[in-house]
């Protein structure tokens, strides 16, 4: 494995383009757009403050960046680069920035959750939301663009208001039974939206799109509750994951459990490969390597690279304990992500040193990435009752 130089950035601010065309790096107030192919400079923006927000539109023609302490949001067009627009939050302040589906509408949250501003990119046209509430994730739209569900906080009392983005008017709104909503999210299929409630009370209600409630679940009381949430790309399936580090499966029939998973510390399935990446530094006079190899390695044959070799099973999987007298203790199942086929779940505990984890597009492959270690899990597609 090569790697490329190191090319400076700030704020981790480094995303690729939705097209997959275009790398986008911040570096203090400037905006650099690359060519992913070849790494060359496209175009190069000057920021009136340094960025600590960088997105791209969905269409990957717009490139937003948010300058939070000055309340401004400017959008740079690669189509046309003498074409921007900037947006001035003035004494309301901004704490939260992003892109509407269509890439053409701007949502700014205000400082203190006031209200969000809807600014479009074609008319110009302003729209306003009050009572936005600040949780985990108080804002999410549908997978076809057409709707967004609010999570609200008026009186005391938790709601969830649903709006069109085509002209941002108010669909319904409905209150919701939870003491403290800590988010709201879309199933795949825009039927059900799955609200939960804080980490201190395990609670999950899934309501329909006309605010009807369908079910609730709750596995357990008087302990820390619900930590992350997935839908299956098909919406059959709902995987809570939790404090206690299990994950529970839900079905869309019922919205029963349909399962329990636990982590276990030591691997020992033979379906599981473990890769450890260690460095190389080839020689000059090195009496292994081919012409083939020599030709292909090219100008980096004098720089240090990187292999892979594959470790013996059991892997015993680096834990960490968890400080628990410290605020945010690392634990609890954080993330998950179903495969594409809604075959396989990926699961990332608190006390595991991962990093990240992904799926392979093609949904047999699982890719996880820690401190120094590479893990790719390899799925048996033969056998469909595993």
């Amino acid at each position: 494995m090569n790697f490329s130089e190191v090319f400076k950035q700030s704020n981790q601010l480094c995303k690729v383009s939705p097209d997959g065309k275009y790398l986008a790096t911040c570096v203090q107030y400037r905006l650099v757009v690359r060519d992913v192919k070849t790494l060359q400079i496209l175009q190069l923006y000057t920021c009136l403050d340094q960025v600590v927000h960088m997105e791209w539109s969905s269409d990957s023609l717009f490139v937003l960046c948010a300058m939070y302490k000055r309340g401004l949001v400017q959008v740079w067009s690669l189509e046309q680069p003498d074409w921007y627009c900037k947006i001035d939050e003035g004494s309301i302040g901004l704490v939260s920035s992003r892109w509407s589906p269509d890439g053409r509408h701007i949502l700014n949250t205000t400082e203190f959750h006031l209200r969000i501003t809807v600014w479009s990119l074609c008319t110009k046209a302003v729209s306003y939301i009050k009572y936005p509430k600040a949780c985990q994730k108080g804002m999410d739209f549908s997978r076809d663009g057409c709707y967004m569900a609010l999570a609200e906080r008026r009186d005391c009392r938790d709601y969830v208001s649903v709006f069109v983005c085509e002209d941002w008017h108010l669909l319904r709104h409905f209150e919701t039974e939870t003491q403290d909503m800590a988010g709201v999210e879309w199933s795949p299929n825009s039927c059900v939206l799955a609200v939960w409630d804080s980490c201190l009370e395990y609670k999950v209600l899934l309501y329909s799109l006309d605010g009807r409630l369908l079910s609730t679940y709750s596995a357990y009381e008087w302990s820390l509750g619900i930590k992350s949430l997935a839908w299956s790309p098909s919406s059959q399936f709902l995987a809570i994951g939790s404090y206690d580090e299990k994950v529970r499966i839900l079905n869309h029939i019922t919205w029963k459990k349909l399962t329990e998973l636990d982590h276990p510390a030591t691997i020992s399935n033979t379906k599981a490969v473990m890769y450890k990446e260690v460095e190389r530094r080839p020689g000059v006079g090195s009496d292994n390597l081919s012409i083939q190899q020599h030709i292909t390695m090219g100008s980096t044959l004098f720089n240090t690279q990187s292999k892979y070799v594959i470790c013996p099973l059991p892997v015993q999987l680096p834990v960490i304990k968890p400080d628990l007298d410290r605020a945010n203790p690392k634990i609890g199942v954080s993330s998950m992500a179903f495969s594409s086929d809604n075959r396989y779940l990926a699961t990332k505990n608190g006390g595991f040193q991962v990093l990240s984890l992904s799926w392979h597009c093609s949904g047999d492959s699982l890719i996880l990435v820690g401190k120094d270690q590479l893990c790719l899990c390899y799925m048996e597609t033969d056998n469909h009752d595993d």
